[in-house]
């Protein structure tokens, strides 16, 4: 199951977004995600979806890893759907009962599905190709003007970062203990989706157990390298915007008033 989480993982590769300076990933990413909100005629959706699969492609992470990540959230896009399918009052074509199936329904469904799994991906791209330190100091410099007003930067940054990082620990320590359960003889895969996820509802007490003494441990390590409140440390490799960064940002902000003009014009 770890496998399958993309938020919180890093994969190593020799591409254009692992070579970006953080910051400039940051800002892109949040501007495209922005812009993808307003999605909402056809063809603004596939000019998106042109622009992810092309930025996938370029990442040189094998796609299958997308794919495969999408898995954990494939019952929450099932459910997305079929809420808006029956849920949304219009033309209806096929009915049983109380319950109504509409055209509009039917776009809505496809295209709020359709919405989640570009923003998913876009997201997942900014973990599989940015390390965890390297993410916490795009941040840490990016908030830096709070500072100011008192607001601790440097530790909120490590924060957000670790929680990010902690996703797919979690996931792993939820595949211990189904396999500690398995070993005994006891196996939730093969149970009935209602009895299945009854079952995990008591995996949530050693779960969390787990990891709080993953947060402790991780507490008293960042305690032993004397990180304080984070201010006024160093860097080995300072971060500096380089002519990649302005380059592929500027095609980045492109894209994104590209997208912003065709829902202003109503394309």
């Amino acid at each position: 199951m770890a496998k399958t989480v993309l938020i919180g993982q890093y994969v190593e590769t020799n591409s254009v977004f692992h070579r970006l300076d953080p910051r400039t990933k940051i800002i892109s990413m949040i501007l495209i995600m922005l812009s993808f909100l307003t999605l909402e005629s056809f063809i603004s959706y596939v000019v998106a979806t042109l622009f992810v699969v092309s930025i996938l492609l370029l990442s040189k992470i094998p796609f299958h890893i997308f794919v495969r990540g999408l898995k954990p959230i494939l019952f929450i896009l099932i459910f997305t759907f079929i809420y808006n399918l029956v849920s949304t009052k219009g033309t209806v074509i096929w009915s049983w009962s109380f319950i109504e199936v509409t055209v509009e329904g039917l776009y809505n469904g496809i295209r709020i599905v359709w919405r989640i799994m570009l923003l998913i991906l876009l997201a997942s791209i900014l973990t599989l190709t940015t390390k965890p330190l390297s993410l916490a100091r795009g941040l840490e410099k990016l908030l830096a003007p709070l500072s100011k007003l008192h607001v601790p930067v440097e530790q909120f940054s490590l924060m957000i970062v670790i929680a990010i990082r902690f996703i797919p620990t979690i996931v792993q320590e939820l595949d211990r203990i189904l396999l500690a359960q398995k070993a005994r003889g006891y196996d939730i895969t093969v149970l009935k989706l209602p009895k299945r996820i009854l079952a995990y509802v008591p995996i949530l007490i050693p779960l969390l157990f787990t990891i709080t003494q993953r947060a402790e441990q991780l507490t008293y390590a960042i305690d032993a390298r004397a990180y304080g409140n984070g201010k006024g440390r160093t860097t080995f490799r300072p971060l500096k915007f380089q002519q990649i960064d302005y380059k592929v940002g500027g095609i980045l902000i492109l894209i994104t008033v590209s997208l912003l003009l065709l829902y202003m014009r109503g394309i």
